[in-house]
């Protein structure tokens, strides 16, 4: 039975991390026994109103959402982690070596059991879902036992996450949230020096691409997911990094939501210049891929005369580049290079 040793281990964990806290005490630290600790640990951290409090540096950390991942592949940390899960792409470009070396739970959400057979002594979301009732397992699970559970801050920092829909932003998201969630983990894992100098790089490469052409007076529309009822983003996520870097305007800039639904009489109404649409490789709703999206605008009679479709006017970027996650920086590139190849910059 090749999966009986992790089952025993688990099972092992779960029973001592259940008597820790049937009697009342936390899950022990590092040192307690006298041990040395690692210098400036324990480390707490103010994540989304909650304190998230790390003994020591985690040795099996689990990426319960692929922008998670992906950070902690770009800081070298692919052999401290046991397991990511819930992909919509695959990994960035680059990071294909570290994504080899941990296993993937599951394309979407895992179960909590199956988490927890990984023995993690950390794990990292990139959406509330995720840490909620219907995503894996609701934060205070894990902290029950013992597993320190940290969320972004680009997915609750003024942020109502409150209603049914993906949330409503009171503020718009800026990088400088991202480089955030970036210090966090950095600081989470002692490798600090590694987080700023990955915050160094993508800060220059966003300069590079916001200062390769003036891109005011185009309108653009961003679509994520299905042709039914279509998901745009509204002003103030993330495409609106990609909106207020590039100068161009958001034909949807008009709701703080995050993805509204919006028929496409209006989308038609408003006319855009150019579409940046999200190519999935996941299969949950309508028109995930690009290939889909694009078949969709040129045969549909409400929307092929659109000037966008009939000039043949598409930005494809990942879903990942369209979530506010460190691919930020890849979809101003990315678009700031589509409108300049389009003749739309001055």
């Amino acid at each position: 039975m090749p999966f009986a040793p992790t089952a025993r281990r688990a099972a092992l964990f779960l029973v001592g991390a259940l008597l820790l806290t049937g009697c009342g005490g936390p899950a022990s630290d590092p040192g307690e026994d006298g041990a040395a600790k690692a210098p400036g640990f324990p480390v707490t951290l103010d994540d989304c109103g909650k304190r998230v409090r790390v003994a020591s540096p985690p040795q099996r950390a689990v990426a319960l959402d692929q922008g998670a991942a992906e950070i902690l592949f770009s800081l070298g940390l692919a052999d401290r982690m046991v397991g990511t899960a819930t992909w919509t792409d695959p990994v960035l470009k680059g990071l294909e070596k570290e994504n080899a070396k941990v296993a993937r739970l599951a394309d979407r959400y895992p179960s909590f059991e199956k988490v927890l057979a990984t023995e993690p002594d950390f794990v990292a979301a990139s959406f509330t879902y995720t840490l909620g009732k219907g995503g894996v397992a609701p934060r205070d699970r894990f902290e029950q036992l013992g597993v320190p559970a940290y969320l972004s801050p680009t997915d609750c920092a003024d942020k109502d996450n409150s209603g049914d829909g993906d949330g409503v932003r009171t503020k718009p998201l800026t990088m400088e949230t991202v480089y955030g969630e970036i210090r966090d983990l950095a600081r989470v894992f002692d490798v600090r020096e590694r987080g700023e100098e990955l915050i160094a790089q993508l800060k220059s490469r966003l300069a590079r691409a916001t200062s390769s052409g003036d891109f005011k007076g185009v309108d653009v529309l961003y679509w994520y997911a299905n042709s039914d009822s279509p998901y745009m983003a509204g002003c103030c996520g993330a495409p609106g990094i990609v909106t207020r870097e590039l100068g161009v305007k958001n034909v949807f800039d008009d709701t703080r939501e995050e993805w509204p639904q919006i028929n496409w009489e209006t989308v038609v109404d408003r006319d855009p210049d150019v579409l940046v649409i999200g190519d999935l490789t996941r299969r949950s709703q309508s028109a995930e891929s690009a290939a889909q999206k694009i078949a969709f605008l040129e045969s549909n009679p409400v929307t092929k005369n659109m000037t966008a479709v009939k000039h043949k006017r598409y930005v494809l970027l990942s879903g990942q580049a369209l979530n506010p996650t460190i691919r930020g920086v890849e979809a101003v590139e990315k678009v700031a290079a589509a409108l300049r190849s389009y003749g739309l910059a001055k």
